[in-house]
């Protein structure tokens, strides 16, 4: 059996793609003017802020890269124009990294304390993951217990590494417990590691490695075995997984070449990636959504901007354009943080 295609003339063609056009700019605009009305109800789980005691930490060290001019008034200016109700503020790298073991102790606890009154004085706007003084593990294990019992934090938040060392690693395994215990949301942002820092004149380690840090990291928690032992906590991974959705053929495969690995992954390889969560921070266009939305539900997507470092209303568009239906974008974009974070309903 088969079907004829009808043939039309160029002229109706480009008549038709017009109207097509001119039809997807208005329902663009109707987009934004309900954005503008509409109550805020997405949350960012990818918010950054600098605490003033951080600020005054960077700026005493010399530390290049995070916002030293950033205000909670900035961040609910962003958060108005794309409707987001509320942002989960993390630190970004290089977090505590660049002090000792005491410093790190004393920066995170004037940095949660400060976050902290934050969220109290928002009235609902502003939530909190908790910085760490990582990689000092006493001091995070005392940390974390401060944050959950005291601050109430909504997680917690640790770099993809320190140094030579990812998640996965043995000498973690004391705060991997500890959040595993306590059934902690635990949401990462990558790092430049040890090995790979200025390895490509005039392109920052943003570009390349930080997404590379992100896959480094679940590779080490799903081959060492941490992502099967601790089950109890949440994790969510940033920028769509990094480089991780075109990479997960060779993450399958791996078990099968080295037989040592498969009494690690006793769930399967897939299995661990899908429980996972991943934001959408500067992953909200198709090259990326396409890759990670074959590789796991939409159930396992959460809404993430990368403030201030991007908007929240170009992730808006980013996600409206690609075509997600209307009930997918409310569970990226609410829901499925809702669930991770019930205490933010209220």
């Amino acid at each position: 059996m088969s079907s004829e295609i009808p043939v039309i003339g160029r002229r109706e063609f480009l008549a038709g793609m017009a109207a097509f056009g001119t039809g997807a700019l208005v329902s663009r605009r109707e987009a934004e003017a309900q954005m503008a009305t509409a109550k805020p109800h997405r949350i960012d789980v990818h918010h950054h802020h600098t605490p003033p005691p951080y600020v005054a930490a960077i700026t005493a060290k010399n530390i290049p890269g995070p916002v030293r001019d950033w205000t909670p008034e900035k961040s609910l200016a962003d958060m108005d124009k794309a409707g987001v109700a509320t942002a989960i503020t993390s630190i970004t790298t290089p977090a505590m990294r660049f002090l000792d073991d005491a410093g790190a102790r004393k920066l995170a606890r004037e940095c949660n304390d400060y976050t902290a009154k934050l969220v109290a004085d928002s009235k609902g706007r502003f939530g909190m993951f908790a910085v760490m003084p990582m990689p000092y593990v006493e001091g995070t294990l005392q940390e974390i217990g401060y944050a959950h019992d005291t601050l109430k934090a909504d997680g917690i938040a640790l770099l993809t590494s320190y140094g030579d060392k990812w998640l996965g690693d043995p000498a973690f395994t004391p705060v991997m417990e500890e959040l595993n215990r306590r059934r902690a949301v635990v949401y990462t942002h990558p790092t430049t590691a040890n090995c790979c820092g200025n390895l490509i004149p005039d392109v920052p380690e943003s570009i390349i490695e930080w997404g590379t840090d992100t896959t480094r990291t679940i590779a080490s928690l799903v081959f060492s075995g941490a992502a099967a032992r601790f089950h109890d906590m949440t994790i969510i991974f940033s920028h769509g997984g990094g480089t991780l959705p075109f990479l997960t053929e060779r993450f399958l495969r791996l078990p099968m070449a080295n037989k040592n690995l498969a009494s690690r992954v006793p769930n399967g390889v897939e299995a661990e990636l899908k429980r996972f969560y991943y934001d959408t921070a500067q992953a909200a266009h198709p090259y990326a959504l396409a890759s990670l939305t074959r590789l796991i539900p939409v159930s396992q997507i959460v809404f993430g901007t990368d403030f201030p470092y991007r908007t929240a209303i170009d992730h808006v568009k980013g996600l409206t354009d690609y075509g997600f239906s209307a009930s997918d974008l409310q569970s990226i974009e609410r829901d499925n943080a809702l669930r991770l974070l019930p205490q933010l309903r209220g």
